[in-house]
């Protein structure tokens, strides 16, 4: 068949068909794009087929959970083998639809929540995994080869229109919308409200196709939001040596910090222990970061120049406005996240990352995806993976390069610094030090191409413990390497198996760093450090315009 003789608009014309088994279906319910919540599975019906690729706007904290649901209602006689698109598997209708054979494959990125229940389903062959995906990956396929032909998604606000409002929460949404609209796929939308004028316009009326108000608002997670009640002394320390040992001597300026207590210390301390080290307008001035309550205090004390936000976080919105210099924010009053073109700066523009993992081995690989629970990476690979397409040069890009790649004939390029900050024992005790990554059973067991690994151990260049610092930009092969993860690793069966005197020859060089070894006194590791010690303190640090969640409130 010539081009002369092809039909070259088969999906406009499918498009089509759907839309107008929809207004059929519909009728007077339909009024202009607006429809009424009860009438939402009749449109679901009336758009789904079997096999559709379907993205269900799932973020870290926004959730579409009123058409997930929905969704999940559906009789399975008549809608079945959906290839569910998500970012993340927060609530339990998002796995509901693979239990009820709604949904049959599955390509995501993160699923903290469900992990568990995701595990049992994929052993079961209820749920056939595609891909765990970082969250650009994953929107850039959805411009390659997992467009999606319906997506349903949340918003804030739309007009009469169909114009939408996303507020602070935007996050996935732009990624999602373009790619379907504008491959003829339908977009349907979830909103909080219905208005004659939205504050401003964040996607057209000609990219949705239907917008239902939903009897209550959509789910926001507060995701970020850590109590400084719950750090303990240990993390202090950590971040003692993280501050002194990294961040300074690197000038860290740009950087993005992963989700946790750990992080949190960090933050914390900025404006006590960093400040009292000199470090104010030397370090961490620019973030791609969540508005971490954390960061409040960093923040009024001057540490903070910049943050642009995957999300926003629930409390904060009073204070981004108050805080138009550091944030990205709109005439309007509100923040405009966008988690793809934050993940693009954590990416390319970011000098460090520093996050956690469950597991590490004895060649740096980490992953989150263990037995019994798959947790997914979220934006962690693109954050902890050096940038090799980076060509602009700052002084911890460069100094990370050099160590890199000294003594070696090679052309002088930098290094993103990739840092993992773990305790050597997680959660009920578990070793975050491992032999062998779990990814390799599960990766047996779900029969997939490769074992998930998060961040790949050539992408680290620093491990951080309660025993203190590996340096592996400066190991000079594959034993140094392995003995230097060992050193840091503790009283785990892999930090036992270390050879002592390999170990203390890499102190001495300082590849393996102690607290001591930087000048840091233990002692001075206490709660004290914290420039809030509460929920109640980052009130007060605000000038009271955080605005907690309940969960988090005592008084």
């Amino acid at each position: 068949m010539d081009g002369a003789d092809r039909i070259w608009n088969r999906q406009q014309q499918n498009r089509d068909s759907r839309l107008v088994r929809a207004a059929n279906a519909l009728g007077s319910d339909l009024a202009g794009k607006l429809l009424p919540a009860g009438r939402t599975a009749d449109l679901l019906y009336s758009v789904l087929e079997a096999g559709d690729r379907v993205c269900l706007e799932g973020n870290n904290q926004k959730q579409a959970d009123f058409l997930a649901k929905a969704l999940a209602g559906l009789d399975a006689a008549r809608v079945h083998d959906l290839h569910m698109l998500l970012s993340v598997l927060a609530l339990p209708e998002h796995l509901d639809i693979f239990e009820k054979g709604i949904a049959s494959k599955l390509d995501f990125s993160f699923s903290g929540p469900q992990a568990g229940r995701l595990a049992d389903l994929a052993s079961s062959g209820k749920l056939n995994i595609g891909a765990i995906h970082t969250y650009l990956e994953l929107f850039g396929r959805y411009f390659v080869d997992l467009t999606p032909r319906v997506a349903l998604v949340a918003a804030q606000a739309a007009d009469r229109h169909g114009n939408l409002f996303t507020g602070p929460n935007t996050e996935d949404t732009p990624a999602i919308v373009e790619a379907t609209a504008f491959k003829s796929g339908i977009v349907i939308v979830q909103v909080n409200e219905i208005v004659d004028v939205l504050p401003r316009v964040d996607i057209p009326a000609d990219w949705v196709n239907f917008v239902i108000k939903a009897p209550t608002p959509h789910y926001i997670e507060p995701l970020f939001t850590r109590d400084p009640a719950q750090i303990s002394e240990i993390q202090i320390l950590m971040a003692m040596m993280a501050i002194k040992g990294i961040y300074a001597e690197y000038e860290v300026q740009r950087l993005n910090h992963g989700i946790g207590f750990d992080t949190a210390a960090i933050e914390l301390i900025l404006p006590t222990y960093a400040a009292s080290l000199g470090l104010k307008g030397k370090i961490c001035k620019h973030w791609a970061l969540n508005p971490h309550p954390a960061l409040i205090p960093a923040i009024e004390a001057g540490f903070v120049e910049s943050v642009h936000s995957f999300g926003s976080e629930l409390g904060m919105e009073d204070y981004i406005r108050a805080r138009p210099d550091v944030f990205f924010v709109g005439p309007d009053g509100s923040m405009r996240s966008n988690r793809g073109l934050c993940q693009t700066a954590g990416h390319y523009a970011c000098d460090m990352f520093i996050g956690s993992t469950l597991q590490i081995d004895l060649q740096g690989n980490s992953s989150t995806a263990t037995v019994g629970r798959i947790a997914g990476f979220g934006g962690a690979p693109n954050m902890g993976a050096d940038a090799r397409g980076r060509r602009h040069a700052s002084p911890a890009w460069l100094k990370a390069g050099q160590q890199a790649r000294a003594g070696k004939d090679v052309i002088p390029r930098g290094q993103k610094l990739v840092v993992q900050m773990v305790e050597t024992f997680r959660e009920h005790m578990q070793p975050a030090f491992v032999d062998k990554l779990d990814a390799w059973q599960l990766a047996a067991q779900a029969a997939m191409a490769i074992p998930p690994v998060m961040i790949y151990g050539d992408d680290v260049t620093h491990i951080l413990t309660e025993e203190g610092i590996a340096n592996l930009l400066l190991c000079r092969n594959d034993e140094e390497r392995e003995q230097a993860i060992r050193g840091v690793a503790g009283y785990t069966q892999v930090g036992l198996a270390r050879d002592r005197r390999m170990v203390d020859n890499l102190r001495d060089r300082g590849i393996i760093r102690r607290a001591e070894d930087m000048g840091i006194d233990k002692r001075l590791a206490t709660r004290d450090l914290l420039a809030a010690k509460t929920m109640k303190d980052l009130v007060r640090a605000s000038g009271g315009l955080y605005n907690p969640p309940k969960r988090f409130r005592n008084w």
